[in-house]
């Protein structure tokens, strides 16, 4: 199938986590644009500490599925989803659920960096700040540190912390967005294409944080690489036209696809 070392497979898929426990699950979730209808009936149980990929080609539903578990689709007037998300068993769609809070628990990183126009250590004491997890400057201080530290980034800039994100190379920009996304400890990250801005040397540094976030954290990533989606996930899902085709284990998928269209994409047919 794909073209990918096995060792790069085998890493990733080693030591799999937890996969009989759930952290997301997904039952029949469809998105509606107006009449349009973009998802259709997504069903999908999303594990705790590992990497979980969605692939597919443009326009087939992976981001939109990715905003619904942060609801980020809200924002959005003529969206509607239906079905049903939870996270440790809590509906995120119940009424009487506070979205702040939500967000707080489901971190994401976007395609572009997209730093506060702030200083480094601005940037990442916002979120801690704002939902009162620290009571003290010194407090709040541990806590910058121990997420620029998580983000591989502390070392690079812990001599210019007054210094503006937006100054940042790229690479480093992105991950100060992710150190500003485990600022406030969430228990799941949203990674929407995070390396489709940046150069393989960033990328790689990029893959390697995920590598070491996975411990501690649910990460759902979008990407448009087959070969990024083999070094970093336990498991993928396939979109195609709004639908998850085929769902399980990475190595399955690349090695050993059940669905033609699986196939069809991985090896370059379509997409």
């Amino acid at each position: 199938m794909l073209n990918v070392e096995p060792s790069s497979l085998q890493r990733a898929t080693a030591q799999a986590p937890h996969l009989q426990e759930p952290k997301v699950v997904a039952k029949d979730v469809s998105v509606y644009y107006g009449e349009k209808r973009a998802l259709f009936d997504v069903s999908v149980n999303i594990p705790d500490r590992g990497v979980m990929a969605f692939i597919g080609p443009s326009g087939c539903g992976k981001s939109t599925f990715l905003r619904c578990i942060n609801r980020m689709n809200d924002t959005i007037p003529i969206c509607r989803v239906t079905g049903k998300i939870t996270i440790e068993n809590e509906d995120i769609y119940d009424p009487s659920l506070d979205v702040v809070q939500l967000r707080a628990r489901v971190g994401m990183v976007f395609q572009k960096p997209n730093p506060f126009p702030k200083s480094i250590y601005e940037n990442v004491a916002y979120g801690p700040r704002i939902h009162g997890l620290s009571s003290s400057k010194a407090e709040l201080d541990e806590i910058v540190q121990k997420s620029l530290e998580r983000a591989a980034l502390w070392k690079e800039v812990k001599d210019r912390l007054n210094d503006p994100g937006t100054g940042l190379s790229g690479g480093q920009q992105q991950r100060l967005c992710i150190a500003r996304a485990v600022a406030v400890n969430p228990e799941v990250i949203l990674m929407d294409e995070p390396c489709s801005a940046l150069d393989p040397i960033a990328t790689a540094k990029i893959e390697e944080l995920i590598d070491e976030l996975k411990q501690n954290f649910c990460i759902i990533i979008v990407t448009h690489s087959m070969q990024q989606a083999a070094r970093v996930s336990q498991r993928t899902a396939f979109f195609h036209l709004g639908v998850i085709v085929e769902e399980g284990n990475t190595e399955e998928i690349f090695q050993n696809p059940t669905d033609k269209r699986t196939q069809d994409y991985i090896t370059g047919r379509f997409g």
